[in-house]
């Protein structure tokens, strides 16, 4: 560790600028004595504050504080000083790590993305990160990286709508060892977080503003990533027999669209990431009361989700093949609009009785799976959809629900999910009974049992032979409250998750 005394020291360092108005971070194996801010990082067996490139008195006044405040560096907590004696930073930030043996990268972005919003409410122009308390370089250059990327999910702002814009930008500069490292590590999370706060941006736009066809429009623009993008149009799904797709955009002018994103890294058998895009969820004639429906703009959170993860795969030349089919309406009401006791055919062969209209999203799904299945014979589908409210009431909004007969793909999700602060919880499949029709091969609700398992039970009839997954991220989806790395607003939620997994296990 040692100061830089001028700007040609940071020449050492490489800057990695995220999106405009982001945080941004400099790497570098030096801090800058007159940032506005020095941010010390103290583990649970640091009894003093031992920062040999500090001045005395400013390492006795450290330590004063930390007697007096009884600070004993628990994860998470932090410690202001305000004018450290001898010091040309205006404040240094005490930052608890906790038990080193207990970090985790989840847990370094997390912290990221906390200590983040603190630097930003504080209007903090620049700030200096010490991160030699952790002494293993690998672990050094890692949770550096990774605290950059918390930080840079916290400062992702939807304000296209306000009048005044925060647009204040925190610049960092990052004290590593491993200097290539964490560079190397920060630059695949930032592929990654392009992916999340494309997820995002389509999950808050209004949905006047994000039509179905808005959406392909959005898709288009991963071509430039060599991302193979193809739209279906109401005319195409129904000559392919999609029946189901086609009658949920049936009350919407724009009608359905069918919307894929190919990204071939490797000539593998592709894995299918299925979502679900209702653009906007009136309910149709089983129409939605309350409050909620304000936020039905993000029933497209699992199309956004897996649109995002491709581009986040482009964007880090994965090693990977995989393609994401989205299917695409907006369940209003009309005169054209399918009518509760309807029944629809899928382009699976088999019939539904729609019983209820507001159980839309199975339908969108059943036939994107079936194209999945169909066009691109993958090895593994995983789908991901704001699919029913029992899920909110089984596990709530921090945990997402999955569903699949492979284990081993449960397990590796959840593992993936859990090292990105995306956390699953297993819930049943069954309830088969429940989904039977006087008129059709289906309901498309279940007349008993849970709701979530029905929805998945319904749609497991389109997964066939293939592998499969079913995620239900109802209730992930938006954020009324920022909160750790996740800003106020569309979540980005399963991009993270697909992408750790994607890159890790997906073979």
């Amino acid at each position: 560790m040692r100061i830089a005394h001028s700007l040609s020291a940071l020449a050492l360092g490489i800057t990695l600028a995220t999106q405009v108005n982001a945080a941004e971070f400099t790497f570098a194996k030096s801090i800058q004595p007159k940032d506005n801010t020095l941010v010390l990082f103290l583990d649970t067996d640091s009894q003093v504050a031992n920062f040999n490139y500090l001045k005395p008195e400013t390492q006795n006044h450290l330590n004063k504080v930390i007697e007096f405040s009884d600070f004993k560096a628990g994860y998470g907590k932090t410690l202001e000083v305000i004018a450290p004696n001898g010091s040309e930073h205006q404040r240094i930030v005490l930052v608890g790590l906790g038990e080193q043996a207990e970090l985790n990268a989840a847990k370094m972005a997390k912290l990221g993305g906390n200590v983040h919003a603190k630097l930003q409410s504080a209007k903090q122009a620049t700030v200096s990160l010490d991160f030699s308390e952790l002494k293993d370089s690998e672990i050094n250059a890692k949770y550096a990286a990774e605290f950059a990327h918390g930080a840079n999910l916290r400062d992702h702002r939807f304000e296209q709508y306000k009048k005044e814009q925060d647009t204040h930008v925190v610049n960092y500069t990052v004290d590593v060892e491993n200097l290539d490292q964490a560079v190397k590590t920060h630059k695949l999370l930032q592929s990654i977080e392009q992916g999340v706060f494309l997820a995002r941006d389509l999950t808050s736009e209004v949905a006047t503003e994000m039509t179905p066809s808005d959406f392909a429009k959005a898709a288009q623009e991963l071509k430039k990533l060599g991302v193979k993008i193809t739209v279906l149009e109401p005319k195409q799904i129904k000559k392919l027999g999609m029946g189901a797709l086609e009658a949920v955009g049936r009350g919407s002018e724009e009608g359905s669209r069918l919307v894929v994103a190919h990204y071939q890294g490797n000539k593998d058998t592709p894995i299918a990431l299925i979502g679900k895009g209702i653009t906007f969820d009136s309910g149709g004639y089983s129409i939605k009361t309350g409050a909620s429906i304000a936020r039905m703009k993000s029933d497209m959170a699992g199309a956004a989700a897996v649109l995002g993860t491709v581009k986040a795969m482009a964007l880090a030349k994965a090693d990977t093949n995989v393609v994401a089919v989205m299917g695409m309406a907006a369940n209003m009401v009309s005169q054209f609009s399918v009518a509760p006791g309807d029944v629809v055919r899928t382009a699976e062969g088999l019939s539904v009785e729609i019983v209820n209209t507001d159980a839309e999203g199975r339908l969108v799904l059943s036939d994107a799976m079936w194209y999945a299945r169909d066009k691109f014979k993958p090895s593994i589908m995983i789908d991901v959809a704001t699919l029913t409210g029992s899920k909110i009431g089984a596990v709530g909004n921090e945990y997402a629900a999955v569903f699949s007969d492979d284990d081993q793909l449960v397990e590796q999700l959840t593992i993936a999910g859990k090292q990105v602060n995306e956390n699953l919880w297993r819930l049943p499949l069954g309830y088969e009974d429940a989904l039977k029709s006087d008129i059709a091969d289906l309901k498309n609700i279940g007349s008993h049992g849970p709701g979530a398992t029905t929805a998945a039970s319904f749609l497991q009839n389109f997964a066939s032979d293939t592998r499969w997954v079913h995620i239900d991220i109802a209730g992930n989806a938006l954020n009324s409250k920022a909160k750790d790395e996740l800003a106020e607003g569309g979540t980005g939620y399963g991009v993270r998750l697909l992408s750790n997994w994607l890159l890790n296990n997906a073979k």
